[in-house]
């Protein structure tokens, strides 16, 4: 009994070091350091609220990274996990970008706001490129069939 969840176990950090190493497992787990490294900073920051956005980022990004590292999204069809994923990186990006020019330009005296701000907007370089890259993914897997079409007039 203690052979089989040891070997879980192991199936289970392999499968991770498998997984961040491919393009779209670095980028995963990027966002989930980047978005941590925010929630940092903003929760020393005199305003805290900031972290609303960061903390949910980082929720959905481990979820998406747990689902695609167990390659769960192959057997739990009723979603479409890429349409999924592009909308979530994609709001990340732009709920990012919007979160971290209010606290660049007006934390004036608080250091860490600002710093959790240009964390934030390099997250949202991040996210953007993770959307790029789907987008790309889509687009090359899209079939482009012709409509049939009719030649009587």
């Amino acid at each position: 009994m203690a052979d089989t969840s040891a070997s879980s176990g192991a199936s289970c950090l392999e499968k991770l070091k498998t997984y961040v190493k491919t393009p779209k497992g670095f980028i995963l787990a990027a966002e989930i350091l980047i978005s941590f490294i925010i929630i940092i900073c903003y929760a020393a920051s005199l305003y805290g609220g900031y972290s609303a956005v960061a903390i949910c980022e980082m929720v959905f990004a481990m979820v998406f990274f747990g689902i695609f590292m167990m390659e769960l999204d192959k057997q739990i069809q009723v979603v479409n996990w890429v349409w999924s994923d592009l909308f979530r990186a994609g709001i990340g990006a732009i709920l990012y970008v919007i979160t971290s020019l209010v606290c660049v330009i007006g934390g004036a005296g608080d250091g860490a706001r600002i710093a959790g701000g240009v964390f934030g907007l390099i997250a949202a370089l991040l996210f953007a490129y993770d959307t790029y890259t789907i987008f790309l993914q889509i687009k090359s897997t899209r079939q482009h069939t012709a409509a049939a079409t009719d030649d009587r007039v």
